[in-house]
């Protein structure tokens, strides 16, 4: 019987010491559920750019989140953005539970975010998407509607929080008619919407 050279045993113990480490950061990797069609942005803000879209029910990796935020770091299809994690769900001893609610007791990670270069300002204290997000009934507006709306632009209004069907529009946000037509628009976070004016929902996202 052969007897391993004690080089041979350093090298099998680095590997093995390589491999748990690896297992260790794989099973440290957090998964989040999209709870609805949720945007994904460059920044933990409305005013970045959108970089991916988590459709409603896939799984997304959590890198962790913001102290003091409701901003996370996801990965998305391998493309690592933020997400508004009012919007994001975990699974917690068999029961989903709001990300946003749980942080603490799910030991969601603190991360960090150095802005680099130029962004779109928001107000030091933003109004808000009122949420929870409610069902509303899908609706599929007419290509004349798309083209009234480039035709007509208006000025955004930038709020806290993301841009999701259901949410409802603060009060003071000003929308415009569109002739003939049941539904209002407005650009919010740089994304067009149809609300509903009897109850200022967002029924509608142009994408």
């Amino acid at each position: 019987m052969k007897t391993l050279s004690p080089h041979l045993i350093r090298t099998v113990a680095a590997a093995g010491l390589i491999l748990a480490a690896g297992v260790s950061s794989a099973a440290a990797a957090m998964s989040a559920t999209a709870v609805t069609d949720l945007n994904v942005r460059a920044g933990p803000g409305p005013q970045y750019p959108i970089v991916a879209l988590a459709a409603r029910g896939s799984t997304t990796v959590l890198e962790g989140c913001i102290e003091g935020s409701l901003w996370c770091r996801v990965n998305v299809g391998g493309v690592s953005g933020w997400a508004y994690a009012r919007y994001l769900a975990a699974d917690q001893s068999g029961s989903t539970v709001v990300i946003s609610e749980r942080r603490a007791e799910l030991g969601v990670p603190v991360v960090t975010y150095e802005a680099t270069g130029s962004t779109v300002a928001t107000p030091a204290e933003p109004l808000e998407l009122i949420g929870p997000v409610e069902e509303v009934d899908a609706i599929t507006p007419p290509a004349a509607v798309g083209t009234y709306i480039t035709s007509n632009p208006v000025d955004p209004v930038y709020l806290d929080g993301e841009v999701v069907l259901g949410a409802t529009l603060p009060n003071t946000v000003a929308v415009r008619p569109i002739p003939d037509y049941n539904y209002e628009y407005v650009m919010v976070n740089g994304q067009p919407v149809l609300v509903e004016p009897s109850t200022r929902r967002i029924v509608y996202i142009y994408r």
